[in-house]
């Protein structure tokens, strides 16, 4: 039984908000940390299959990745991560290039790592200069070569700050003097030079450059040009709104500019200190070096967040930078005048940006990155989601392309809708998210679809009531139940092959969120040519002239461009649900779609009750089911819905039995187990029931905090009423957090999924009486980091079934999707 057994169908997780979170190696790999992992994507790679892998070994959030320059002929290629956790991890591309390995972790920092920056130092035998900046307030240099790290060198910065960023170069031609620039939490930003031929590399601060007014965000080294003797120039990004260009010549003289007494800023107003040209002399090898102030990039409204440079291979100069308005914009100096012009902007125009930070203004944009041919872009917005675009030569303008997206905490439910179509997914970070296989073009890749909600509470549990609406939980007493609008499913059915055509004609066209409300309200769709009126700040239902809904927007042969997703794709908030005195805990919607099912978080018998509502009029079925005392964690319907299973904290379970058609509670109490397990329950799933219900018995698996899964077998007593027994304990050593029965049977045995609180994941193949367990883990590569928090396999369209699909939701902030094949479900 090989790995091939089991495949990865879908990775999602979102990027975390650091600007030196992220690196584009030379190979097109794109690499970005992700809550505690290391992501791979392949932002050029035809198939758009989006994130290749994740890596994990970090204990907290990613803080800085880079890619150790790479030049032809490589064996092997690196990268450096640093994290919250105070490591840094060296990663080495593994012989087949399909993955990284992990081969050093350094715990000699004693901060979180902020910043990473590396420079290569030996052409034929592979040998880098690594610097890492810590919130330890120190630098430390670290020489790489033979896959082995060796510090040597730790500077402590003073006056004392936190690097935010770092960049090093070779100073001169002759490659014998290494230059590094480091700032962070002042206005300054300090140049350290140090001999490169010498046994010892030591940094040595030769000269402070002032003139910033904010914090400095990034940093980035680049030549002039490839003439020799060209001068080298440093782009500096602030808080304080601009970006800063300083010259470094070789020499005694000053540059011809500033020879001539000529002031960068032409007599022009500039705002913030005067950006005085008094020039620096560094003094390193025997040479001297001037340091001046060239050039003051003024045009972004908020704080500028990074800057890089790119040479092309043609020699044109060009200085990427993205800033929290929302924008970001290529400069490049006038070949004439050697005035640095805006030549690209791209992004969100002001207009656009929204009154409400859920649709409109996307919290701006955290990294900027080229690619190594310079003809693409990929930046970082607040949601995690990455946008990027491409160059068309032949109409002169840069294209969006296909990014990805995800959730940037812990995804908390996960539900597949009835027939197993899509799967909604919600998480900590406040929405919900709908993902699909995009068929359309053959690609067969999934992708994020649809938003349909963006709250103001983090979101705990979510179930599919219908093809077309779901109802989801926040850290709220309500629940919301949501219907598909118009333009949503003819995108879905274009792109997917999803629902038909026909039934949508009842449909909402669109939804959007008032500027100070909670609730997604049904709106029509617009023309493209429609006047949009501005905002009236007195009106409490005001629409927000960003999340207005063109036609238009949802027409397309591609998934939607993050734009779109965060404004465009809101599902229309159809119901709310009322009962529960305490924020929801899990809910649960019947097969049928008839019910739902749902809990809240309790500490006492009157808060810990189960209500039950219908979908017809949407009105709670009275009384309450009552079973538990303090908050119950999991509501399971069986398959047939006509037993609903609870689990809570108090460590007990119920299984509630469907009354008669004529009683009016749906369900009554059949039987409960107060010492189900010795700790908290905090999952359970049934068995799927089959036709042959009479020669089966009903069979439920309960998941613990004393780390068993424990199987439950029902039989008739002579009185004709079912009776739960348990049948098997299995152990797993560690705390069992999420537990799930593939939807069919695999030689007469059940397939039970488990996740633990250490984040493996695993299988176990069950005999129809739940004696019988036989364990089949998960390759390691397959586990997450942190505790897993859901299971939900695909629902099966056919008995047959080549393949399961099995979602994974993490607290590391991942969705997964696995597939299995019957080899693996069977054991072979």
């Amino acid at each position: 039984m090989g790995s091939q057994s089991v495949s990865v169908e879908y990775l999602s997780a979102g990027a975390n908000r650091q600007t030196a979170v992220a690196d584009w190696s030379r190979g097109g790999l794109l690499a970005f940390g992700a809550d505690n992992n290391v992501a791979f994507w392949a932002p050029k790679d035809p198939s758009q299959k989006g994130i290749a892998g994740l890596l994990s070994g970090h204990g907290d959030v990613v803080k800085a990745v880079t890619f150790l320059p790479e030049e032809e002929g490589d064996d092997a290629s690196y990268l450096v991560s640093g994290a919250n956790d105070k490591s840094l991890i060296i990663w080495k591309s593994t012989p087949d290039n399909r993955g990284h390995e992990l081969i050093h972790t350094s715990h000699d920092h004693t901060g979180a790592i902020n910043c990473i920056a590396a420079i290569r130092l030996g052409s034929n035998q592979p040998k880098w200069l690594i610097a890492s900046g810590a919130a330890d307030a120190t630098i430390h240099i670290w020489s790489f070569e033979f896959d082995k790290l060796e510090l040597l060198q730790t500077i402590k910065t003073t006056p004392k700050f936190f690097p935010l960023c770092l960049s090093l170069n070779w100073l001169g031609d002759d490659g014998d003097v290494l230059i590094l620039a480091a700032a962070g939490t002042k206005d300054i930003i300090q140049i350290l030079t140090s001999e490169a031929k010498t046994e010892a590399i030591q940094f040595q601060v030769q000269a402070t450059l002032r003139g910033h007014e904010g914090w400095i965000r990034s940093l980035s080294f680049a030549r002039e040009s490839k003439k020799p003797g060209s001068d080298l120039l440093l782009a500096s990004a602030s808080q304080d709104k601009y970006v800063r260009i300083w010259r470094f010549h070789q020499g005694q003289e000053l540059p011809a500019a500033t020879a001539d007494g000529a002031e960068p800023s032409s007599g022009a107003y500039m705002p913030g200190k005067s950006p005085s040209n008094k020039a620096h002399w560094i003094k390193a090898a025997g040479k001297n070096f001037s340091v001046t102030f060239e050039a003051l990039l003024l045009g972004h409204e908020d704080w500028i967040y990074s800057a890089k440079w790119h040479a092309h291979p043609e020699g044109k100069l060009q200085l990427l930078s993205t800033s929290a308005d929302n924008s970001l914009a290529i400069w490049e100096a006038d070949p004439t005048s050697g005035i640095w012009v805006s030549m690209v902007r791209l992004g969100e125009i002001s207009r656009e940006k929204g009154a409400t930070t859920a649709t409109g203004s996307t919290g701006g944009f955290w990294t900027g990155l080229w690619s190594p041919d310079g003809n693409s872009i990929a930046c970082l917005g607040r949601t995690g989601s990455w946008r990027r675009w491409e160059y068309d030569a032949a109409e002169d303008m840069w294209r969006s392309c296909i990014a990805i997206s995800g959730h940037t905490k812990a995804v908390t439910g996960i539900a597949w809708s009835k027939n197993g179509e899509y799967i909604l997914s919600t998480s900590l970070d406040q929405t919900t998210r709908l993902h699909t296989k995009w068929t359309s073009t053959g690609a067969n890749t999934w992708h994020e679809m649809s938003r349909p909600q963006i709250h103001g509470y983090d979101l705990n549990c979510i179930d599919s009531i219908s093809p077309t609406q779901f109802v989801s939980g926040a850290d709220e007493k309500l629940m919301r139940v949501f219907s598909e609008p118009k333009a949503v499913a003819a995108m879905l059915h274009k792109l997917g092959g999803i629902g038909s055509i026909s039934n949508v004609e009842a449909m909402p066209d669109a939804a959007n969120m008032p500027v100070l409300g909670l609730s997604n309200k049904a709106i029509d769709a617009v023309d493209d040519d429609a006047e949009i009126q501005p905002v009236d700040d007195r009106d409490r239902d005001a629409m927000d002239p960003a999340s207005i809904v063109k036609k238009s927007q949802l027409d397309i042969d591609r998934p939607p461009f993050e734009e779109i997703l965060s404004r465009a794709t809101l599902w229309p908030e159809s119901e709310k649900l009322y009962g529960h005195g305490y924020e929801l805990s899990c809910l649960a919607a019947s097969h049928d779609g008839t019910l739902v099912a749902s809990a809240c978080k309790a500490s006492s018998l009157n808060h810990a009750v189960i209500r039950i509502f219908e979908t017809e009029r949407w009105t709670e079925i009275r009384p309450p089911l009552a079973a538990h005392t303090l908050t119950a964690t999991r509501l399971r319907f069986s398959s047939d819905d006509r037993y609903l299973l609870s689990v809570g904290r108090d460590r007990q379970w119920a299984v509630f039995q469907r009354a008669a058609d004529g009683d009016e509670t749906p369900y009554e109490l059949l039987q409960s187990n107060p010492k189900g397990h010795t700790r908290m329950i905090l999952d359970c799933a049934w068995a799927p029931v089959g036709d042959g219900v009479a020669s089966r018995p009903l069979l439920f698996a309960t998941a613990g905090r004393d780390k068993q899964i424990r199987i439950w077998s029902g039989k008739t007593s002579a009185e004709g009423k079912i009776e739960f027994a348990q049948a098997a304990a299995l152990s797993t050593g560690v705390p069992v957090t999420a537990v799930d029965f593939l939807s069919r049977t695999v030689e007469d045995k059940y397939v039970l999924a488990f996740g633990t609180e250490n984040g493996a994941i695993g299988t176990y193949l069950l005999s129809v009486d739940g004696a019988e367990a036989r364990e089949q883990p998960l390759p390691a590569t397959m586990h997450l980091p942190k505790t897993v928090l859901q299971l939900a396999w695909r629902p099966s369209q056919t008995s047959d079934a080549a393949t399961a699909e099995l979602a994974v939701s993490g607290e590391d902030s991942s969705l997964r999707l696995y597939a299995f094949n019957n080899d693996f479900l069977q054991g072979v």
